[in-house]
């Protein structure tokens, strides 16, 4: 099967460590994204050549959907068997891959990333990854820390869960 099409997601299971995010995919197989995410607020761009993959979790923060942005390796039996979607994009497209996150790909083999976790109803990752490195992100509002504390004023909101 062609590396290069377009794959819709499935959920996922996910489970929020103190030392990273575990999905696990619909075959029973599991991986670890290692590492608190660092909050974001506003587009994350990757370096070049980096892996992209964005997981959307629902409200209870148990499941999700997961997008492998401008994957050229994992077939797409593969992406299928573990439900794990993927975009393609040329430079210059956007995408909305699920409500409230956006990708683009803005050139120089980078990939940019919106996200309103408001809009998308649950916490919103990025994972950026090659051979040698990995790095976790997490949109926050603006305002709010990654566990979803306020941090502009004394009235704060209790984190849902606070383990990632």
């Amino acid at each position: 099967m062609s590396a290069r099409n377009d794959v819709p997601p499935s959920t996922v299971g996910v489970e929020l460590l103190d030392h990273g995010v575990e999905v696990e995919y619909t075959d029973g197989r599991t991986t670890l994204y290692r590492g608190v995410p660092e909050p974001v607020t506003d587009t994350l761009t990757t370096p070049p050549k980096k892996e992209t993959h964005v997981l959307v979790t629902d409200p209870t923060e148990t499941e999700g959907v997961m997008m492998y942005v401008n994957d050229l390796k994992t077939h797409d039996d593969v992406l299928e068997s573990t439900g794990v979607g993927r975009v393609i994009l040329d430079d210059g497209e956007e995408e909305e891959v699920f409500p409230g996150v956006t990708v683009r790909r803005p050139g120089g083999m980078r990939t940019e990333v919106e996200a309103d976790p408001e809009v998308a109803r649950g916490r919103v990752f990025v994972f950026v990854e090659d051979d040698w490195s990995e790095q976790s992100y997490e949109f926050v509002t603006e305002g709010a820390d990654a566990d979803g504390e306020d941090t502009d004023n004394d009235a704060t909101t209790p984190a849902d869960s606070g383990d990632a």
